[in-house]
């Protein structure tokens, strides 16, 4: 059990069956009448937002989520088989059950896999992942005094802005969080 006094940004409560991540809290202590605590919740399996109010000091069940880092090894039709490096069990994932990070999957990439109850709830990637250019235009010479960016498809099939200097081939940097270039490697 949490109290809703000790709620902090990213902590994580069921509510109704679900889990529920904390986005935002605030605490309010009006001049007239108790205290409470004011809330945005993001639902971890559907990824909907809902406000909720609580009573200051009143209890919820805390999630008690498991994360264990593990390896992607291969595509097998439309799952994804990840393999637990301490216990060399395999998972098969669907796409759904990844969401839009599977675009930077790539074949031995260690990633945190998180469970409440024997249930995948999200896949961690790493915070930035080193993948190749497969496709991009070529930059035009003197076409630099703007600074602009053209799209570039990276090996994964991924889309990513990138400055207009990169070419086919280089291995570039990009933030998974946000999908942008962070540099070459």
């Amino acid at each position: 059990m949490i109290s809703s006094n000790d709620f902090r940004t990213g902590v994580t409560i069921e509510l109704d069956g679900a889990v529920w991540r904390v986005v935002e809290f605030l605490h309010v202590k009006p001049g007239k009448g108790s205290a409470f605590v004011r809330t945005k919740l993001k639902n971890v399996q559907s990824g909907s937002v809902v406000e909720r109010t609580f009573r200051a000091g009143e209890t919820v069940p805390q999630a008690t989520l498991e994360k264990r880092t593990m390896q992607y090894t291969y595509k097998d039709a439309d799952q994804f088989v990840f393999m637990d490096m301490e216990t060399f069990e395999e998972t098969r994932l669907q796409t759904e059950q990844i969401g839009d990070r599977v675009k930077y999957l790539k074949e031995g990439m260690d990633v945190n896999v998180v469970r409440w109850e024997s249930q995948v709830l999200e896949v961690e990637l790493p915070n930035s992942v080193v993948l190749e250019v497969t496709e991009t235009e070529p930059g035009v010479k003197g076409d630099t005094a703007t600074g602009g960016n053209k799209p570039a498809i990276v090996e994964t099939g991924a889309q990513v802005m990138v400055p207009l200097f990169i070419s086919i081939g280089e291995r570039i940097k990009i933030d998974t969080r946000n999908d942008t270039y962070l540099g070459r490697e």
